[in-house]
């Protein structure tokens, strides 16, 4: 799984490491296999290229960190001994501090509130198309179990070439299908927009303890219920198959009737 941040929104792409197609059937939460499952956390800008500015002069970059380190803890607590946090290489976070005092000595900052809430986004142009539309829809039913809910500006016309198709009206899904890191990838992919900061309020809400929190328990949870759904069967359950099915073609006729092997 990969986390990635882009853009002026705190975003994260997800993959899920394997090849194994999702499963139609649903799976019980402990049939995860939690050592197998691997997970890395890409923060996504660095401190040389920190994204955007939020309305009140944080650099995002700081924002991504903060978000991207929770959600490795909580998965780490949760059993996902694999879960890797990379941070690009740059500067210190201290020299990082002394350059947005800089930035922010005499500088008016802008900020827009017209628009806040969550967004995910998959490509259909990516090798496990079905994968990514799944885990999208358990990451939007986790955010929205906690109240959370995901912004609908993304299909009006007015944001021109950033218009997107919304695949699932209940989970918050749309398709940006040009976007790389989730088209060519060979794995599921999905990006998750997870608030904007550059709305006062969001901005707020997003540098909370509180709302990372929130963000790092629905992904918990969805790559929790992600895992489950595409555990491979195991050697041990394929063999317990083939012997009830040995078991059943050995066993003796009841009168009257006869076996017939196909």
């Amino acid at each position: 799984m990969l986390l990635r941040v882009v853009g002026m929104l705190i975003a994260a792409t997800l993959a899920c490491a394997g090849a194994h197609k999702a499963r139609a059937e649903p799976r019980p939460a402990d049939a995860c296999k939690h050592a197998a499952f691997r997970a890395v956390i890409d923060v996504g800008h660095t401190a040389q290229a920190p994204g955007a500015t939020s309305a009140r002069g944080f650099l995002e970059f700081s924002f991504n960190l903060n978000l991207a380190k929770r959600i490795e803890q909580k998965l780490l607590a949760a059993g996902f001994r694999r879960s890797v946090l990379l941070v690009t290489e740059g500067p210190s976070r201290k020299a990082l501090a002394k350059r947005v005092m800089r930035a922010n000595a005499g500088q008016q900052h802008t900020f827009s509130d017209r628009f806040h809430g969550h967004s995910i986004f998959i490509s259909t142009d990516n090798s496990d198309r079905a994968g990514s539309l799944l885990f999208a829809r358990l990451l939007g039913n986790e955010l929205g179990k906690r109240g959370l809910q995901y912004t609908p500006h993304y299909t009006e016309r007015y944001m021109g070439h950033r218009q997107r198709l919304l695949v699932d009206a209940q989970a918050g899904v749309y398709r940006y299908d040009e976007l790389i890191v989730l088209r060519d990838t060979d794995m599921p992919a999905v990006l998750l927009e997870a608030g904007s900061i550059i709305n006062r309020e969001e901005e707020l809400r997003m540098g909370s303890v509180e709302r990372q929190t929130l963000i790092s328990a629905a992904v918990t949870d969805a790559v929790e219920a992600f895992c489950a759904a595409r555990q491979p069967r195991t050697p041990i359950n394929v063999a317990s198959r083939a012997g009830k099915v040995s078991r059943q073609a050995t066993a003796p006729a009841a009168p009257g009737r006869t076996i017939k092997q196909r």
